[in-house]
């Protein structure tokens, strides 16, 4: 089964050209399909439930609803930064709603870092690399940037707030 998944992991990165190639599971069971975001912007987080950085939500969402027209939120739960993200997938979603009344698409909890780094975050640290931006993802709340054309264009620092001038400057 490893080398099953090993395999499939290898071959997605070799056919992955553009952010539209991606679909991932939903927090939920759905699915996200990067392809139907297409002329919008995409702002990827790593997110915790149980982080210093967690209140963040509620400046995402509120990004989010003000922006929604030319900007998609997607949020990956993670567990890799000192086991802030322990819960199921119904657990977060619950959390995610009753606290800050999340309503951007939310994928299902993946690893952002390390050797078993989701395929679309090993994307996104190959594609920060090629342009020499910083990696984000050195703790909850990362943040990526994709403009309307699939290419990445900004990473944010976790520390960096979501209605900042620094990630509004992108969306004015």
């Amino acid at each position: 089964m490893k080398t099953f998944i090993l395999t499939m992991v290898f071959s997605l990165s070799l056919s992955v050209s553009s952010i539209y190639d991606f679909k991932v599971p939903g927090l939920l069971g759905n699915e996200i399909d990067f392809a139907q975001y297409k002329g919008k912007k995409i702002l990827i987080v790593n997110t915790a439930s149980k982080c210093g950085n967690t209140p963040q939500y509620d400046g995402l969402e509120k990004l989010y609803e003000k922006y929604k027209d030319k900007l998609v939120i997607i949020g990956f739960p993670a567990n890799n930064f000192g086991g802030q993200e322990p819960g199921t997938s119904d657990e977060i979603a619950s959390f995610c709603k009753k606290n800050y009344g999340v309503t951007f698409p939310m994928a299902d909890k993946v690893s952002v870092k390390g050797k078993d780094i989701f395929p679309l975050y090993k994307y996104l640290e190959d594609e920060a690399a090629k342009k020499g931006f910083e990696n984000p993802v050195t703790w909850n709340f990362g943040k990526f940037l994709i403009n309307e054309k699939g290419e990445l264009i900004a990473t944010f620092a976790p520390s960096t707030q979501p209605q900042s001038e620094e990630i509004l400057k992108y969306l004015n």
